[in-house]
């Protein structure tokens, strides 16, 4: 057997739990943090919606695993775990003396039950993070052993994800509208179409009650950090914002990455998009840097596939399709639109979608695409364009880590199918060689960007503006959350 032992994160835990054991939770202060968009339901294991995450992930609900502010995996729930030589068993040791926030005991059955819930449950929107665990046991009361029907070199990895997080039998039904998990802070109250406020759950919690406030439109998101009427915006949608917080000594401002691949989503199911020579058409036709200076005001990073460019394995494959309206209208006139054609964008409220919709709309109208633009509201999104098939193009970041493998799905929405991007993806699930993993990726990529399959547009920036006294937010973004549990006021 190999032995992985997560000491020292497992002794931070426990220092943690010493250092705000001793803390008057009547004298905690509160945290009012904005974001731009209200999740749909509350639930993580039932849903794509990023807001989900960014509410409860770490904060209400736990897994085995959890991923920290740099994308390293760091034990939760599991204080350690071991890998049998054949890479096929691990065996996780449960934290004790944990309980739900409604008093109920987490023991083994409880991991048995939630990882069985979420690799059949047509609700998780990540399964690929399951398809390789054949039997979840429960040992004892607090050991469980996960046995794969193959290799997989993320298992851990994909445990930290929000949508393996530990649920209760007892109340995972109704999750979506009343969460109950095991993380430092409980959920209150949910004021429909304005907050979500959570409360701390035990003497972890360094805060008081902290209040998730929905705020979509950028100027409002200004004004509210101004007034102080939110204490800290981790991804400020006005970029163009970012100098006059930088000069307010009353805050600090923090550029950081995250794992949003920014797409001119395709439907590659639809005509004319069916057809590659106008998916290729519409490459040469995008201007990154256009759309990065004037929907993002010049933070992002241009990217040529669906991969982050911070990620040790990115390929740069920005110049498959350079700019050059000429080989875009030829390719076209070639595939029997010599006068180009209409379509139709739906873009939902983030405002890397509306700005960035209009100047890709301007961009395809150069070479005869005429887009009607479409504003449509989040639940419509998930509704019409990611359930429903029922769009030609929209712009929307994927934030998931490492989520390259969604193209190699049956049934998703880019209705992209290649059995030679699946046969990578597949050998990518066989092998845990970080050497060879590397490799499976970059080619992953390619074929991508070859068959010109979304448009590729950029990686998002992660832009923090926060009160210059409170201390511990995440800098990065290498997964859905807004992670609290471990911020303080600095007085």
């Amino acid at each position: 057997m190999r032995k992985l032992i997560w000491a020292l994160g497992a002794a931070a835990l426990v220092s943690a739990q010493l250092i705000t054991g001793g803390a008057d939770a009547a004298a905690r202060r509160p945290l009012v943090i904005g974001m731009a968009l209200e999740p749909p339901h509350l639930d993580p294991t039932a849903g794509a919606a990023a807001a989900i995450d960014e509410v409860v992930y770490a904060n209400v609900f736990e897994g085995l695993t959890r991923l920290d502010q740099n994308g390293a995996v760091q034990p939760q729930l599991a204080t350690d775990w071991t890998v049998s030589d054949d890479g096929l068993t691990y065996t996780f040791n449960l934290k004790p003396g944990v309980k739900f926030h409604d008093g109920t005991d987490f023991d083994a059955e409880d991991v048995v039950f939630s990882l069985n819930r979420a690799r059949t449950s047509p609700e998780n929107a990540q399964p690929q993070l399951f398809s390789a665990i054949d039997t979840v046991e429960a040992i004892d009361p607090l050991t469980v052993r996960i046995t794969l029907s193959r290799p997989e070199g993320s298992l851990t990895f994909n445990l930290g994800w929000g949508d393996a997080v530990i649920v209760a039998p007892e109340s995972a039904d109704t999750d979506k509208t009343n969460p109950i998990g095991t993380g430092p802070f409980k959920f209150s109250r949910w004021v429909r179409g304005d907050r979500v406020e959570l409360v701390p759950a035990d003497d972890r919690a360094m805060l008081g009650k902290v209040t998730f406030k929905f705020i979509s439109e950028p100027s409002a998101q200004i004004a509210a950090l101004l007034a102080g009427d939110v204490d800290a915006f981790p991804n400020l949608n006005a970029r163009e914002a970012v100098p006059q917080f930088q000069a307010d000594p009353r805050f600090e401002v923090v550029v950081g990455t995250t794992e949003g691949e920014t797409l001119l989503s395709t439907n590659n199911g639809h005509a004319p998009f069916n057809d590659i020579r106008v998916r290729q058409a519409i490459a040469h036709a995008i201007d990154r840097n256009e759309l990065i200076q004037g929907s993002e005001f010049g933070f992002g990073t241009p990217i040529g596939s669906h991969f982050a460019p911070h990620n040790p394995a990115y390929v740069d494959l920005t110049n498959t399709y350079p700019l050059d309206l000429d080989a875009a209208r030829k390719l076209l006139t070639e595939a029997g639109y010599p006068d180009g054609f209409k379509a139709t964008i739906k873009l939902p409220p983030p405002a890397y979608a509306r700005r960035g919709g209009e100047i890709i709309a301007a961009q395809l109208k150069r070479i005869g695409i005429d887009l009607e633009i479409i504003p449509v509201e989040w639940a419509q999104w998930l509704d019409q364009v990611f359930r429903g098939d029922d769009y030609d193009l929209t712009i929307v970041s994927h934030t998931e880590p490492l989520d390259i493998g969604i193209y190699a799905r049956d049934k998703y929405y880019f209705n992209y199918h290649s059995d030679e991007f699946n046969k990578i993806i597949a050998d990518l699930d066989k092998t845990s060689d970080p050497a060879g993993r590397a490799a499976l990726y970059g080619e992953a990529q390619k074929v991508l960007a070859r068959d010109a399959v979304n448009g590729f547009l950029l990686q998002l920036a992660k832009i923090g503006v926060w009160n210059k006294d409170v201390k511990g937010l995440w800098h990065n973004r290498p997964i859905q959350a807004n992670d609290v549990t471990g911020v303080s006021w600095a007085n």
